[in-house]
């Protein structure tokens, strides 16, 4: 198996620490809201990993942190916590809007078939954990205290830029968002270990400190939650891209100067999810959650699909009308795959082909042991379907690929399985057949395939005739 390692900016063979088991960290919501599709993208992926890995036979502890405390919108002081912000905005404490919103992202994630991880680890439960961590990283002089914080110092890091991307002009207060420069610090990177009462008189939660009164900066959460529940050495850390500066740089940052070696061999991260004004995120105030989508009579699967059939490294652009294109190839193939299962029940004292689905099944591992290529997964599913092997030896394919894809494939589609396609089904394939016409035309032979190639994994067969380009549903 290959997945691309953020870290060293290469497809690398996956090679896990102990034979045949696997440490995995995913870093989880900060509950302050519901998670909009653009978080629960990056949260598919990662589950798709995970049951690739789980396909492939090995055993995966997967852990994941809920920020319930300490996320700001700045490594300063000055930022806005962002739990607080939420309890201020519906007038509840910061502990019931956790529950609340912990409880929905967790069902949300069960509409998408987004599997719960094995440990499930509130920041609030580890505040021992941190301030341990914390001790130790001033002992060993890669903290100090400056105005009655605690800060890591950046500057005892030989290499504090391990990602390598990073513009250093760029990034001169070394934070995330909407931020005011902390005099506090010695180096403009440097970051909160702790916070303390001085600088928070009216913050909801507070805990007894070493240094007084305050509460965990973001980034020694994943750190310690991590090393609490899979000990010095992890094999893979997940997260969307934008938590590679500052968050999981600070992470590797922390963390290793705490071991003394290194953590974490390979890192995940999945692209953004756009809409046509950029980057989804709650900051911008365009939530689209799976509940809206299920108010707008979407099955939250379809969604899932949808992502499927794009490369979790490569920014996906969402749109209804794109969702709408996609659904009529997810009905039938839902609807087909139902079929396939009434056919093979009705000849239950048949037993598969051991050969062809040993056969299919490589095929299909081949596919996500390739950086993890669900489209091209998927396409191995359209050819079990379009084969002539048996019902029995399909539908036992098809039940061991779901295992992975999680499309609830043999629950037919609530749509009418026909191949009556709408109108904007219609006009988006002619706009893509008219594209690669002209890509043939100025001999751009590459993105002609690509287009047939992208329309294949939509479950749309184009074919070039003596009457022109004919498309038809696969």
């Amino acid at each position: 198996m290959k997945i691309y390692n953020t870290l060293t900016r290469s497809v690398e063979e996956f090679i896990p620490n102990e034979e045949g088991k696997v440490k995995m960290y995913t870093c989880g919501p900060t509950v302050y809201h519901y998670a909009h599709i653009g978080n629960l993208r990056s949260y598919i992926c990662e589950d798709v990993l995970e049951k690739t890995l789980r396909f492939a036979g090995y055993d995966v502890k997967r852990v994941m942190n809920i920020t319930d405390v300490g996320h700001l919108t700045s490594d300063g002081d000055t930022g806005e916590d962002k739990m607080l912000k939420g309890a201020q905005r519906e007038h509840k404490t910061v502990m019931e809007i956790a529950k609340f919103y912990t409880d929905a992202f967790f069902e949300d994630c069960s509409k998408l078939n987004i599997k719960t991880p094995d440990v499930v680890q509130p920041a609030t439960g580890c505040i021992a954990e941190f301030i341990h961590m914390i001790e130790v990283l001033l002992d060993k002089g890669y903290a100090y205290l400056a105005g009655e914080n605690v800060y890591f110092d950046t500057s005892k890091l030989k290499n504090y830029y391990v990602f390598g991307n990073q513009n250093e002009e760029e990034l001169y207060v070394g934070v995330r968002e909407d931020v005011e420069e902390d005099t506090n610090k010695r180096n403009k990177n440097d970051f909160v270990l702790w916070f303390t009462k001085s600088k928070f008189e009216d913050q909801a939660l507070k805990w007894d400190s070493p240094w007084g009164m305050g509460y965990p900066g973001w980034h020694i959460e994943c750190s310690c939650i991590s090393i609490k529940h899979l000990g010095e050495y992890m094999d893979i850390h997940c997260g969307g891209v934008d938590n590679i500066f500052p968050h999981h740089t600070n992470e590797i940052a922390q963390s290793e100067s705490f071991l003394g070696h290194k953590w974490c061999n390979y890192w995940f991260h999945v692209h953004h999810l756009n809409d046509r004004s950029g980057k989804m995120s709650k900051s911008k105030g365009n939530i689209l959650t799976v509940s809206v989508l299920e108010e707008q009579g979407y099955d939250p699967l379809l969604y899932r699909f949808y992502c499927l059939q794009s490369h979790y490294r490569k920014p996906l652009e969402f749109s209804f009308e794109a969702l709408d294109a996609t659904k009529p190839a997810f009905d039938k193939l839902r609807n087909k795959c139902s079929q396939v299962k009434k056919e093979a029940e009705a000849g239950q004292d048949k037993a598969a082909d051991k050969d062809i689905y040993d056969t299919f099944r490589a095929k299909f591992s081949d596919a996500l042991a390739n950086d993890i290529n669900t489209a091209s997964a998927v396409t191995v599913l359209y050819d079990v379907l379009k084969s002539d092997m048996d019902a029995v030896t399909k539908l036992a394919l098809i039940e061991s690929f779901d295992e992975v894809l999680g499309l609830n494939l043999t629950k037919a589609s609530s749509g009418t399985g026909t191949d009556e396609v709408d109108q904007e089904l219609a006009k988006y394939v002619s706009e893509q057949i008219e594209l690669r016409r002209i890509a043939k035309k100025e001999k751009d032979f590459a993105k002609a395939d690509a287009i047939r190639e992208e329309l294949k994994s939509k479950g749309i067969i184009i074919e070039d005739t003596r009457e022109g380009v004919k498309w038809h549903l696969a």
